[in-house]
């Protein structure tokens, strides 16, 4: 059986914002790099829609914490990997956990994860601080005594079960994230840099909405913060492994600058397409598609069956989302050229000095590829693999697994993102399944386009 949903989103408040064009890069589709996400694609079949239910989430605030060690000290530095175009944002993810035993215990998640959380900030301090812009441009933690993480205690008088298929974004789960009255997209600067809503539902189970200041860690950061908060809170002690470090002046740019490398992904796209008309001007939808290991070793097979490389899952179907959604949007002019970017965890790279293995700063880097419509869309699944495979393999071979987060309630049912219609440029995979085998294909294109890119994606189905 097939099923789909399908949320619109019409009048969007960033098509105006003149930052935010900028930052989503007109003629780019990026496969970011944040916690939910798995960029090495494990993967039983073909693939099928996905189905989740929008639903009006009743929300009953019951308390506001602001969390701080208490300690002050000197300004941070922020290096120009914390301050790249597309960083300056918060990165919000939503945890489900489904009803346990918890109750029983006569435990209060309230108290396990705001206690666990001031425990952990004691060596990861620089959560509780903000972020301020200098006059050169540059940004800085800095710390005073009316700051810290935002901690929201909310109860809400329904159930898990309500909120539809727990497996897919939806939409309709954004106040479980909190956000502030007529928040300001893209700001950064005098704003707490972690705020966490846990949510309560009459079933017994809870939700954790989490919202990251990118600034301050990467995909491989984040997961590292979260893993400690979770431990701590498990065991009602401090756990720290490994031990969190700074050391962002390792980045420190050189004097007199060189640039030593050619850098596509961040020069500026002339527009000369349709691309940015159909994303920003029309009727949005989101889709989430399941894709099984087996269609994805299908697709590895066929990107490198005319050639001697060995491309990964990643490599393969990066090349095959990115044909289908430009060949479905019907981009135009055909000599036109694209550009596909994705991040790629750099740590490896970095020898002299190495970096300590308890850094939680960005060390992603944005692998970029470019080619013509014409190329991508009349040329071979393997060219366009080898094309990725190569920007790939320019910065590291290395990407961040998946990892939950088990604050001792067992581990979510759902990691990820909500809602992707803010940012329709981004396609993200995302891990699915208990063996974390399968995956999960997000995705944003026009209410036009979306029956012909699923059409598109089923073109090399296994028979």
């Amino acid at each position: 059986m097939i099923s789909q949903q399908i949320y619109t989103k019409c009048d969007l408040p960033w098509k105006k914002n003149k930052r935010a064009i900028e930052i989503c890069c007109k003629s780019t589709i990026q496969i970011p790099l944040i916690p939910e996400i798995c960029l090495t694609i494990p993967c039983n079949g073909c693939f099928s829609f996905c189905s989740g239910t929008p639903y009006h989430i009743p929300i009953t605030i019951e308390a506001t914490h602001t969390l701080s060690p208490q300690v002050h000290f000197a300004p941070h530095y922020l290096s120009n990997l914390d301050d790249m175009v597309g960083v300056r944002v918060f990165t919000p993810t939503i945890y489900f956990y489904q009803p346990d035993e918890w109750e029983l215990r006569g435990d209060c998640v309230f108290r396990v994860m705001k206690e666990g959380l001031v425990k952990v900030l004691v060596p990861y301090y620089p959560f509780a601080g903000k972020i301020r812009e200098l006059e050169n441009g540059k940004l800085e933690v800095f710390f005073d005594s009316n700051q810290g993480i935002l901690f929201i205690e909310s109860n809400s008088d329904t159930s898990l079960a309500d909120l539809g298929d727990l497996s897919v974004p939806n939409p309709a789960w954004r106040k479980l994230i909190h956000s502030f009255p007529d928040e300001e997209q893209y700001k950064v600067v005098n704003m707490p840099l972690v705020i966490a809503q846990v949510t309560k539902f009459k079933c017994g189970g809870f939700s954790l909405g989490l919202r990251l200041c990118h600034c301050l860690c990467d995909g491989l950061g984040a997961m590292q913060f979260l893993s400690a908060w979770a431990e701590t809170a498990k065991s009602n002690a401090l756990v720290i492994d490994p031990e969190p470090c700074w050391d962002r002046e390792i980045f420190l740019p050189r004097n007199p600058p060189r640039i030593e490398f050619e850098h596509d992904e961040f020069k500026c796209l002339e527009e000369g397409s349709n691309l940015t008309k159909c994303l920003w001007e029309g009727k949005l939808v989101q889709k989430c598609y399941r894709i099984s290991r087996g269609y994805q070793v299908h697709l590895k097979l066929l990107a490198q069956a005319n050639g001697d490389l060995c491309f990964t899952s990643f490599d393969a179907m990066a090349a095959h989302v990115w044909r289908c959604w430009v060949r479905a949007m019907k981009v135009e002019p055909h000599d036109y050229e694209l550009r596909l970017t994705f991040s790629v965890n750099a740590r490896g790279k970095i020898k002299d000095p190495p970096l300590r293995s308890g850094f939680y700063g960005n060390v992603l880097c944005v692998a970029c590829t470019t080619i013509t419509v014409d190329r991508l869309v009349h040329g071979s699944l393997s060219e366009t693999a080898r094309l990725v495979h190569e920007a790939r393999s320019r910065i590291s071979e290395e990407f961040p697994m998946y990892e939950s987060a088990d604050f001792g309630w067992g581990e979510p049912v759902y990691i990820g993102p909500m809602d992707l219609t803010p940012t329709p440029q981004i396609c993200v995979f995302l891990p699915e399944g208990r063996d974390k085998e399968g995956m999960m294909l997000c995705i944003c294109l026009p209410e036009s386009a979306s029956n012909s890119f699923g059409t598109l994606l089923m073109e090399h189905a296994i028979q």
